[in-house]
């Protein structure tokens, strides 16, 4: 259980550090061309890991849409905004932004799939909400003034809201590692055509440290620390592990304390404190 825990926190710690990471690229490559090529090293990685365990499967024609769909919008469209925000947002704010993931899921999974929609999400809606007004206004409440890098998070936050619905239809009928494999094949697809359509200028670095960087963030981000947290969840409970992530806007302030010297503020904390708290309120689930 303790060693559960342990890798279950090393992957909160890495995809945290993931918005730091995405800041630092985004300014040695440009946004498209930086989703394509991560797209392809997951991909690579994938494959290998398919290959490995012999799990190479076909899909049928009826889910067909549904993986297209997927890989489109769940992983084109959520890796390119993510790094098209991040070339001007602040990475803590981005990292608050998409921990309100699930309060969209909960009401998407509502208008879908038929669950119901409670008192305790409706809450911490609310809780969620204020806390982001919080962070994004720096605690003045005279002026507004949105970065448009907040933006395209927003949109990142949907596409994943949405990718999650998408995944959890398609798990019903296929396994999770086959699902990953094929939607990030089409989201790498897709990508190609607009890195020359979408990037102008088309900003590429020449520097072995940064290729390493990129290659190394993309495996271990969205390859080494989804495989250890499918692998590891099933040890523990449930709610203890939905609070685990949501300690990831933490870990994106102390990382970018570390690697880029920004220091966290109070209207940060504050805010940090009401959007994790409207979170946890929402998908917060009493023991029957």
């Amino acid at each position: 259980m303790l060693k559960a825990y342990m890798l279950l926190t090393f992957c909160v710690l890495v995809w945290g550090s993931n918005f730091v990471f995405g800041k630092i690229l985004v300014q040695d490559f440009s946004p498209t061309l930086l989703t394509s090529l991560r797209l392809f090293f997951i991909v690579l990685f994938l494959i290998g890991i398919s290959c490995y365990k012999k799990h190479l499967k076909r899909i049928k024609k009826a889910e067909l849409l549904a993986i297209i769909s997927l890989g489109v919008v769940g992983v084109f469209v959520n890796q390119w905004s993510f790094f098209m925000g991040l070339q001007t947002a602040d990475p803590t704010t981005s990292a608050l932004i998409l921990a309100t993931a699930p309060i969209l899921t909960g009401f998407l999974a509502a208008t879908f799939l038929k669950e119901k929609i409670t008192i305790r999400m409706l809450l911490g809606s609310i809780v969620a909400i204020i806390g982001i007004y919080f962070v994004v206004t720096g605690g003045s409440l005279s002026s507004i003034s949105v970065d448009i890098g907040l933006l395209w998070i927003v949109l990142t936050m949907i596409t994943f809201a949405i990718m999650i619905i998408l995944t959890r239809v398609l798990s019903q009928r296929i396994d999770p590692l086959t699902i990953t494999l094929y939607s990030n094949i089409v989201g790498f697809v897709v990508s190609i055509p607009f890195v020359f359509l979408l990037d102008n200028p088309l900003r590429v670095s020449v520097g072995v440290s940064d290729w390493a960087f990129l290659i190394g963030t993309a495996i271990i981000v969205h390859g080494v620390a989804t495989l250890i947290w499918n692998s590891n969840i099933r040890y523990v409970d449930a709610s203890k592990a939905s609070i685990l992530s949501n300690l990831e806007p933490f870990v994106a302030m102390i990382m970018g304390l570390i690697l880029l010297y920004k220091p966290i503020t109070s209207v940060e904390i504050i805010g940090s404190l009401f959007i994790v708290g409207g979170v946890i309120l929402t998908t917060y689930q009493r023991k029957k």
